[in-house]
């Protein structure tokens, strides 16, 4: 049995190549740690990195204090410096967070001030003729300005993290699912699936796996594994003219930030997500869930057209609070909370966890260091 074979011994071992699991793994080996990236798919970035808004967030939504927000503000920074030195394409766009009417202006203020707290560059409130002098389009009563969100290309990211972490000495493993694992005198024994299956002792571990991690942690027998709950977003593209330059997001709604505006690097623009609760992953886009979007855009877009959305695609935001819950911070365990040496968990890196992968990098060094 797997189990009983004899296992090879490794330095650091990251499960899950998306954009936090690679940015960790970069992290590890410029460090000069050996490190392989196990991914169950045959693709990196094939799950909650493939399917979101691909935003570069500024911050101005999370409490003070907290691992997103802190993550989220320093992230910011560094991503915005990785693309331009490494060639990623990425687009500073800038961001209206618009107000409709008068309750949603009130709300404005307390997003202002989250966002001073956090150390959010930039960020101010405008008038709704500043507003619509920026983007003729727009409806709003008031607004607030971010210089500094923008979009960038997810894929390109993960393609120079992977770079890095490749001539760092570091090797991806594709097809190569965790399917079990223990603690020992001597390290983390992880059992590998796939196509070749193997069993590796790893000195450190870094579980990173995105909609997986609450399984895999309480597969591998760590400690305050959090329950895991799945929350859908879906997206629709918009056929013919791009009403907006910036992105455009309504004040925030529960477990989402509402359905809002963005643009891919191509200029083509999209909505969503919106707020699906489930119970499995499932990927199709419902037509219908579409007309809930036109009376939501036209709060601040009336010249939407009827039967300009069509259906794009949909992710899955790796929630650990259910439904009617606050929303949880980012669970960004070392081994204090996990319980083994050598062993960090990552639980919950949904939005801004794109924005915050190299923050997110350097802490969970720091705390294997």
């Amino acid at each position: 049995m797997l189990t009983q074979s004899p296992a090879e011994r490794v330095d650091c071992v990251v499960i899950g190549a998306g954009v936090v699991g690679l940015a960790v793994a970069r992290a590890l080996g410029l460090a000069g740690r050996e490190v392989i990236v196990l991914e169950a798919e045959g693709a990196i970035g094939s799950g909650v990195s493939s399917r979101n808004s691909e935003v570069i967030h500024a911050g101005m939504y999370y409490p003070a204090g907290s691992l997103r927000a802190r993550l989220c503000a320093s992230g910011n920074r560094m991503l915005r410096d990785y693309a331009a030195s490494r060639g990623v394409s990425h687009q500073m766009t800038g961001k209206l967070i618009v107000a409709t009417d008068a309750a949603e202006a009130a709300q404005l203020d307390s997003i202002l001030e989250k966002g001073r707290v956090n150390g959010v560059e930039g960020l101010v409130r405008i008038t709704a003729a500043q507003a619509r002098e920026m983007e003729p389009d727009l409806h709003c009563v008031a607004a607030l300005l971010s210089p500094a969100t923008g979009i960038i290309d997810t894929h390109g990211l993960m393609l120079s993290l992977l770079g890095e972490v490749e001539a760092a000495g570091g090797a991806l493993a594709l097809k190569s699912p965790v399917i079990g694992g223990k603690v020992t005198e001597e390290g983390m024994r992880l059992d590998v699936g796939g196509p070749e299956p193997m069993a590796l002792l790893a000195r450190n571990v870094v579980l990173a796996a995105g909609l997986s991690s609450p399984r895999l942690g309480a597969a591998l027998g760590l400690a305050h594994v959090p329950p895991a709950y799945l929350c859908k977003g879906n997206y629709f593209t918009l056929s013919g003219r791009t009403p907006f330059k910036r992105l455009v997001y309504p004040v925030p709604v529960a477990a989402g930030l509402g359905v809002h505006f963005t643009l891919d690097l191509g200029g083509r623009g999209r909505f969503g997500p919106d707020v699906e609760w489930v119970n499995a992953e499932d990927y199709r886009v419902d037509p219908r869930r579409g007309d809930s979007f036109y009376a939501a855009i036209r709060r601040y877009w009336p010249g939407l057209a009827e039967g300009a959305l069509e259906p794009a695609y949909a992710g899955i935001r790796p929630k650990i609070t259910a439904e009617g819950e606050a929303a949880a911070d980012f669970l960004i365990h070392g081994p204090a909370q996990t319980g083994v040496p050598g062993v960090a968990a990552l639980y919950g890196i949904e939005s801004p966890g794109l924005t915050s992968c190299l923050a997110i990098a350097r802490y969970v060094g720091e705390l294997l260091a």
